[in-house]
């Protein structure tokens, strides 16, 4: 059976990020309203903009987890499929994340 994450986009511009392994029934319980509490319930409407198959739960769940923690312009660029500016965006937020040398020696008390 496959398993599927998934991307909708929210009538409040943001975006929500799922996996199911029953696309179609999950889409149209986020389209209905259907789970009162759920995320996209207060923002509806919404509409899918990204979907990929996976072979197993595991995967899709760490798919899901993994886009989740993206900015927006990484998600857009997942949305368009322009893997190139995803690398690039990837690789701005590692150099972010890392202290430069002096900042380093500034903190270290040198």
């Amino acid at each position: 059976m496959p398993f599927w994450t998934y991307m909708l986009h929210c009538a409040d511009r943001t975006f929500y990020v799922g996996h199911s392994d029953d696309l179609e029934a999950r889409l149209w319980q986020h389209v209905n309203g259907y789970f009162p509490t759920c995320y996209t319930a207060t923002r509806l409407p919404v509409k899918l903009v990204w979907c990929e198959e996976m072979p197993t739960r595991y995967e899709a769940l760490e798919a899901e987890r993994r886009i989740k923690g993206w900015s927006r312009a990484k998600k857009l660029a997942l949305i368009r499929g322009d893997w190139t500016m995803i690398q690039a965006l990837a690789r701005n937020s590692e150099e972010k994340g890392r202290a430069s040398t002096g900042s380093a020696r500034t903190a270290e008390g040198s």
